[in-house]
């Protein structure tokens, strides 16, 4: 049973390019934070190791994990699927851990929509200008345009989803980001006072889509 000792859900979603999984290791780095690993249907890449970076496993194992209704998300992505298995979720929320989850919009729904009897808490990180993202994913990206041009098309559809976030965070400078990001999950485990400006965000927003 959930208690007030048990971690708290921490989603971390961005367009892509806007700096979240960075943000999530840097904050998977300070004491009591833990990152969720995903099960993938799709092959380990040469630097990626079992158990750390995923669980991989085959088709018909993550069908039956579907099927058991053991995900808390999941979703095709490239002809693969990927998706967050509830048990280890939950255990290490249970041992006072806060898991953060590096996942899109329709992972967070997803959760969201499960009604956990956990805190959760949803950010939503966007880039300083579509200027700065271009050249992000350009250097991402340097042997195809294309790709970029195409995430940016994306982006337009990704930012969307921002109003359904509990905070949003320009990600203008990493360490500026991160702290506030920090300071953010503080004042809500503490009740103490937030500096957040929504309105700034939504006139952010609105500069990104127009």
């Amino acid at each position: 049973m959930p208690s007030n000792k048990d971690g708290v859900l921490i989603i971390l979603s961005s367009p892509s390019g806007a700096g979240k999984t960075t943000l999530v290791k840097k904050l998977a780095s300070l004491d009591n934070f833990d990152v969720s690993i995903s099960h993938t249907t799709r092959h380990p890449r040469p630097t990626e190791t079992e158990d750390k970076d995923y669980f991989f496993i085959d088709l018909k194992e993550f069908e039956r994990l579907i099927k058991n209704e053991e995900f808390l998300e999941h979703a095709k992505v490239f002809n693969n699927f990927y998706g967050t298995t509830r048990t280890p979720v939950i255990d290490k929320l249970n041992k006072g851990k806060n898991v953060l989850f590096d996942i899109d919009w329709q992972g967070a729904d997803q959760i969201k929509n499960k009604k956990l009897d956990y805190k959760l808490l949803t950010f939503f990180i966007l880039p300083p200008s579509k200027e700065e993202l271009f050249e992000r994913l350009s250097n991402r990206d340097m042997k195809d345009k294309l790709i970029a041009e195409e995430r940016m098309k994306q982006f337009e559809r990704d930012v969307l989803h921002w109003i359904n976030y509990d905070y949003v965070v320009v990600n203008d400078n990493l360490e500026k980001c991160f702290l506030k990001i920090l300071n953010l999950i503080n004042a809500e485990l503490n009740n103490g006072s937030k500096d957040y400006d929504r309105e700034y965000i939504r006139n952010h927003v609105n500069s990104l889509t127009s």
